[in-house]
Order: structure tokens, then C-alpha cells, then sequence
């Protein structure tokens, strides 16, 4: 097989989230173990930091990853979902994973795992740890796929454990309180390790406490001792801020949710400078600066072009447009244009009662068999007022948005992952 029958099969033969949402999701860890144990347990081959969280994962454990590179480290990144190439999801020093790799791993060890039936988010998180391990990473910034005390990467001890924040996401996995919710993300809390938690509420804070108790680990709560002074935008399209130890750091991304995850990594660099893991701290500056050139990260308030202004991002869930539609609302612009799609285990209902109502929409949906019908979406729309057309496709939708444009106009791409990858493909 070459490298695109290899991703093929990967796709076909074991259950991929993405592609069939809860079908795919596969409780427990024996899979994991076993793959482990057939590999040699790579996990223990490399030092790693741990990201968990409803939103912000992604954007934490890029940044961070461009830190410990400015830092002069070798540093694999795990993360998810992948946008255009599936080789997204394993790098290091932001270079994706060899094609070749993936097909010898495929083609080496299928007789093994077939057996398994194991989910493809289990064998990657196994193609990733061996990788790591085999290339001799120094450091490796791992993702959480989805909860926390279940998930496969959920094997690793790392140096330091990071829980971005708790929102209403993965219900049907995860609990339907915020506090259950809580309890399977800190499951990633290790005996002995720190952690810093990014954002906190009265419902999870005591979930957070009780579980670091338990585990002994010293627990940072980044809100109560912000490390920013000051944000703005800036002329390039990321943010500018003063930060109390560190001073001016430009970050190059630049939606105003990053605010939140700037200070959750801002306090997760305190730990690491504290012992010693971050040895200069010029790389926090030279790591927020050039996030998307070291990481390859792409889709958070992604600039695509100009005149009109077209950006794109991942928010696909409410915590993420409680952020989101309140920027959107306040752009100077011409005319608010807004291509929208969603899947279907997403509160599509409160997310669009977020939106703008001056804004055009072109309600679409992307290439995903989880998509929200168009129509669905358009109905939902309407019942808040929105008015728009609606698109077969994401590119449809993007073509009638642009030929709509004025100069002076903005156009906003998103509502879920998948959308932002279709556009993606299409540009490319």
C-alpha cells in the first residue's frame, strides 16, 4: 500500500470519531495497554506534558510546543483532529511525520492490531508514541483526544498536566454537569505531578482540588493570579500583550479567546521555569511569536486574505462562539458575512442564538458523515432570526460569500472543525 491507501485503511478498518462520532468511542484502555505493550511501551522512552480541556487543547499545546523548541529541545506534538493531512496530527519540531513512516508501521504491525479491533484514534496515539520514541524526542506535547481518565494517551506521566477549561462537550461520553465533566479531565492528574488548571468555575473547582488531594500534586489555578496585564489586537492579525514576568510577547495568533489559553501557558512556563525545564525564558517570547512557522498550527482566526477580510477557526462548540460571535459582532467592517456549518452532536441551537443577527449567513455543511444537514441548520437559523442562503458545500458557500464581498466587507468561515478543513482542502 502507499501512503494513501495506508490513511484509507486506517480510516476503513477501525472506527474513526471523526468520520461516525460515538461509535467510534471505545471505554477503557486495554486496547491501549496491549498496543503499548507490543511496542515496547515507547511512552517511556521520551518526557512529555499532558493537555486536556473543552477548548483551547490545541492552541496550548501548539504554543507550548513552539516554546520548548525556541528552547533548543527536539519536541514531538501529538494533537487532533487534523485539518488537510492527516500527518498533521504527529510532529516534530513542527515537521509531520514521513509517509513512509505511517506506511511501514501499517504494513509492519497490522497483523497485530487487526485482531485488537482497535479505534483509530487508539492506533494512532500508538503510530505517535512510537515515532516519539524512535526519533528520540527530548519532550513530547501530547493532546488529549476526548475526557481525560479514559483516553488513550491517559498513559503517559508527565512532567506536567494542563486543563485548559471546562464547557458542555462529548455530553454523551463525558457526563452532563459540568462537575462529571471536571472529574473526567482531571482524570489526567498523575500522583506527584503538577497541574495547572486554565480556567475554573464553583462547579469544577472543588472536582480539581479533590483530585490533586488525592494525588498529591501541586494545583496552579492560572485565573487566580493572571499573568497578563494588558491585550490588543494588532495590525497583523495576532495579539500584543504586557505580561507581569515575562514582558511584551506579540502572539501570532489572534482570536480574543487566546487571552484565556495565553495565560494558561504563561502560568504552565512559571512551572517549567520553576524547575528548570524551560532554561530561558527569551523562548516564551521567541514560542508565542512564531506559533504557526514552528507547529504548523492553522484555523485559529486564521487569516486567509484581504479585501475583503476572510478568516477562518475551529470554535465548533458553544464555549468556543461564547468568544467567537461577540469579535465577529464587533469588527469595523462593511457587511458581516458568516459561512456556518456544524456536526451533529454539537448545541447548534445556542450557538446560533450567539450570532450577530446583522450579519448575512450562508448556511452550509461540511464533507463529514456527522454533518448537520444544511436544512437543519438553515431551520434552526431561522427560528432566531438569521436570514441566508443555503450550500451543498463548504466551497459553494465560500465562492457566494466572496462574490458578495466588497473590499470593505469580512467574511467568517466556521462552526466546526471540519468546515475550516474543507476550506483548507479547497484553498490548497
Amino acid at each position: 500500500m502507499d501512503f494513501e491507501q495506508t490513511v484509507q485503511y486506517l480510516y476503513n478498518s477501525t472506527p474513526v470519531f471523526e468520520h461516525v462520532g460515538g461509535a467510534a468511542y471505545k471505554e477503557g484502555l486495554s486496547n491501549t495497554l496491549a498496543l503499548d505493550e507490543h511496542f515496547g511501551h515507547p511512552h517511556n522512552h521520551f518526557l512529555s506534558i499532558h493537555v486536556a480541556g473543552t477548548n483551547g487543547k490545541g492552541s496550548c499545546s501548539h504554543t507550548l510546543a513552539s516554546i520548548l523548541q525556541a528552547d533548543g529541545y527536539k519536541v514531538g506534538l501529538y494533537t487532533s483532529p487534523h485539518l488537510v493531512d492527516f500527518r498533521e496530527r504527529i510532529r516534530i519540531n513542527g515537521e509531520m511525520i514521513p509517509k513512509q513512516y505511517v506506511v511501514d508501521f501499517v504494513k509492519d504491525n497490522k497483523d497485530f492490531f487487526e485482531p485488537l479491533h482497535p479505534s483509530f484514534f487508539e492506533l494512532t496515539t500508538a503510530l505517535a508514541f512510537k515515532y516519539f520514541a524512535d526519533e528520540k524526542v527530548d519532550i513530547a506535547v501530547v493532546e488529549v483526544g476526548l475526557g481525560g481518565r479514559l483516553d488513550c494517551t491517559n498513559i503517559i506521566t508527565p512532567l506536567l498536566s494542563i486543563i485548559t477549561n471546562i464547557s458542555f462537550d462529548h455530553t454523551q461520553f463525558l457526563g452532563n454537569t459540568l462537575q462529571k465533566i471536571a472529574g473526567e479531565k482531571a482524570g489526567i492528574i498523575k500522583d506527584g505531578v503538577p497541574v495547572v488548571i486554565g480556567e475554573d468555575l464553583p462547579e469544577t473547582r472543588p472536582v480539581f482540588e479533590s483530585k490533586a488531594e488525592t494525588t498529591r500534586s501541586t494545583i496552579v489555578f492560572a485565573q487566580d493570579r493572571p499573568l497578563l496585564i494588558s491585550s490588543k489586537a494588532n495590525a497583523e492579525g495576532g495579539r500584543d500583550y504586557k505580561t507581569r514576568f515575562f514582558g511584551d510577547i506579540h502572539y501570532e495568533l489572534g482570536g480574543d479567546y487566546q487571552d484565556k489559553n495565553a495565560n494558561t501557558v504563561l502560568t504552565a512556563c512559571m512551572e517549567l521555569v520553576n524547575t528548570n525545564v524551560i532554561r530561558d525564558t527569551d523562548s516564551i517570547t521567541r514560542g508565542f511569536a512564531n506559533v504557526c512557522e514552528s507547529t504548523g498550527l492553522m484555523g485559529r482566526w486564521q487569516k486567509i486574505s484581504e479585501k475583503p477580510t476572510v478568516v477562518c477557526d475551529t470554535g465548533h462548540n458553544v464555549g468556543g462562539w461564547q468568544y467567537l460571535a461577540p469579535q465577529i459582532a464587533h469588527l469595523q467592517c462593511q457587511t458581516r458575512r458568516i459561512v456556518f456549518g456544524m456536526v451533529d452532536d454539537k448545541d447548534v441551537d445556542t450557538v446560533l442564538g450567539l450570532m450577530p443577527t446583522d450579519a448575512v449567513f450562508y448556511w452550509t455543511q461540511p464533507s463529514n458523515k456527522r454533518a448537520l444537514p444544511v436544512e437543519q441548520v438553515a431551520e434552526i437559523a431561522a427560528s432566531h432570526g438569521l436570514k441566508g442562503n443555503s450550500y451543498a458545500s463548504v466551497s459553494e458557500a465560500y465562492k457566494a460569500a466572496l462574490a458578495d464581498s466588497s473590499d470593505d466587507d469580512f467574511v467568517f468561515v466556521g462552526g466546526s472543525s471540519y468546515v475550516v478543513a474543507d476550506l483548507l482542502s479547497a484553498l490548497q
